[in-house]
């Protein structure tokens, strides 16, 4: 009996591994079945770039992509803020009902950036438009999201043919405005939740600069920033720059208060959490010889937990106050600080359970060798806020996009590699779609299986 059980065991153990091998080989052939058209799509998506807030183009797109392997598809979601009435909304949300289970959503970005692309490739943009300003700008996918919107079509046409193999609702997110931080807040302002499935996973994909291509990063926890923008007015009493004892000059306050906000992090925050606060403009005066009534600084702060984002931003209103007051500034010329309520963002947090369980998948399917992890990044994104403050388990993970002889060429030399939002970045488009289609598939599959 005891040799019996164990025959029938070691039978199911090579069933279950014939039948996960034959599973990751047809995944294989769909996805080399697709690249074709997934290369196409991506070199036009390239080609006709749109900026935050007017994807027009590239949502119709998107959505008739969908509607056309069956979902059902929602445009126009989407409430921006009353300050940005310039942006229209265009998020679209498609669904897949494929009977009882587990809700999935799988995000993706529409916009593109205002830069004017250098990489000479034959499908580079040459879009140019006019921005906000009134300014004229180049148009560029400088930060991948022609990548991850190819992705997420190859993706679905790999569901869509694999239902017997998956249950539950498939959820598809078309973002738009995620460059300016505002478009996961306006789909949610839009009531997203109740127009379509609320979901009990999220993912998410973004290219990476610094990976080769093939390879998938992931981090568990805190993997991106909160983002808070902050601007400091720094008053003063105007006047003759060679009576300077008849002014309270806000140039030398401003240059005061520079260097002091420099031990927030140093002298306040704890070594064992994260923080940057960065000045990363300073505007004053017109003249030599005029000392000015105002400096103005603005900030980018960032940090990971609410509390650490709280302490700083304590931080920033107490000491350009103490300055002044010290610097004997009257009541009514104390600085003004303000904390931008349109220009934030929330930290990205990972489900480390949701994390681990697919770098696993992943690690069964491309091998240890190509899944590593990742240490965290003080840049900011707005998936998290599709999480609503970590009650929905979520994981945005990252594909690598560098060509393996770029790769190689950096590691000997040390040449820097074009970065996200560089003129110059230019992803290595087979690999890295495939892998992006591949891991995003065996993650929904993973979540949703029979």
């Amino acid at each position: 009996m005891v040799y019996r059980r164990v025959v029938v065991l070691v039978t199911a153990a090579i069933a279950v591994a014939s039948g996960s091998a034959r599973g990751q080989s047809s995944i294989d052939a769909k996805v080399t079945a697709e690249l074709p058209s997934l290369l196409q799509t991506y070199e036009s998506l390239h080609a006709a770039p749109e900026l935050s807030g007017h994807e027009q183009k590239t949502a119709s797109f998107l959505a008739g992509e969908l509607r056309s392997l069956g979902f059902t598809v929602t445009e126009h979601i989407g409430k921006y803020a009353d300050s940005d009435s310039d942006l229209v909304p265009y998020g679209i949300a498609a669904v897949m009902k494929n009977g009882d289970g587990p809700t999935v959503l799988v995000r993706t970005e529409l916009d593109a950036l205002p830069v004017t692309e250098a990489t000479g490739l034959p499908y580079a943009s040459h879009v140019r438009t006019t921005n906000p300003d009134g300014q004229e700008v180049g148009v560029m996918h400088a930060c991948g999201h022609d990548i991850h919107m190819t992705s997420l079509l190859g993706t679905a046409r790999l569901l869509s043919e694999m239902k017997d193999r998956w249950h539950g609702t498939l959820l598809l997110i078309g973002q738009p405005a995620e460059e300016l931080g505002k478009g996961a807040l306006a789909m949610l302002r839009d009531d997203l939740y109740q127009r379509v499935p609320k979901p009990d996973y999220i993912l998410a994909l973004h290219d990476s600069s610094d990976l080769e291509a093939g390879t998938i990063g992931y981090c568990p926890g805190y993997a991106l920033a909160n983002v808070d923008s902050v601007d400091i007015t720094i008053r003063g009493v105007g006047g003759h720059g060679a009576m300077p004892s008849h002014t309270r000059d806000p140039v030398v306050l401003a240059a005061q208060t520079v260097l002091a906000l420099q031990t927030i992090v140093s002298r306040e925050v704890s070594p064992l959490e994260s923080a940057v606060v960065t000045v990363g403009s300073i505007h004053g005066g017109a003249k030599r010889n005029v000392i000015p009534d105002q400096v103005i600084l603005q900030l980018t702060v960032r940090t990971y937990k609410k509390e650490v984002r709280e302490q700083v931003l304590a931080a920033l209103k107490r000491i350009p106050r103490g300055l002044a007051i010290a610097a004997g500034m009257p009541e009514d010329r104390l600085p003004i600080v303000t904390v931008s309520k349109t220009e934030h963002g929330d930290a990205t947090y990972n489900d480390p359970a949701l994390t681990e369980r697919e770098a696993k998948v992943w690690e069964a399917a491309f091998g240890k060798d190509k899944v590593v992890q990742i240490p965290p990044e003080m840049v900011s994104e707005d998936v998290g806020y599709f999480g609503l403050d970590h009650a929905i388990p979520l994981l945005d993970f990252r594909i690598g996009a560098v060509a393996p002889t770029l790769m190689q060429e950096h590691e000997a030399t040390g040449k820097p590699l074009p970065p996200l939002h560089s003129a110059l970045f230019a992803p290595l488009p087979e690999p890295t779609i495939r892998t992006g289609v591949k891991a995003m598939t065996l993650a929904v599959l993973d979540l949703m299986k029979r």
